[in-house]
């Protein structure tokens, strides 16, 4: 799967999950400074992607924008499938 396609699977995800105007959200859109979203509101939106692409985020990373969580997505389901 591309980065593109991570990319328009998560902003998906987001809009339907915490009903976010899909036009904020871009790789460099920020969960916290762009979007207002509270650490809540990431864990759910980080809990759903690690069901739909079954793996698992370590919260202690560092992924403040949409960008930094579709690369983790596309680096650690390239891991998973070798």
């Amino acid at each position: 799967m591309t980065k593109t396609e991570i990319f328009d699977q998560i902003k998906k995800m987001i809009v339907e999950q915490l009903d976010v105007d899909a036009d904020k959200i871009t790789m460099t859109t920020n969960f916290t400074e762009d979007l207002a979203l509270d650490s809540l509101d990431v864990f759910e939106v980080i809990d759903k992607i690690e069901d739909e692409y079954d793996i698992e985020i370590e919260t202690d990373d560092a992924l403040a924008t949409v960008g930094d969580l579709v690369d983790y997505v596309a680096t650690h389901q390239e891991a998973s499938e070798d």
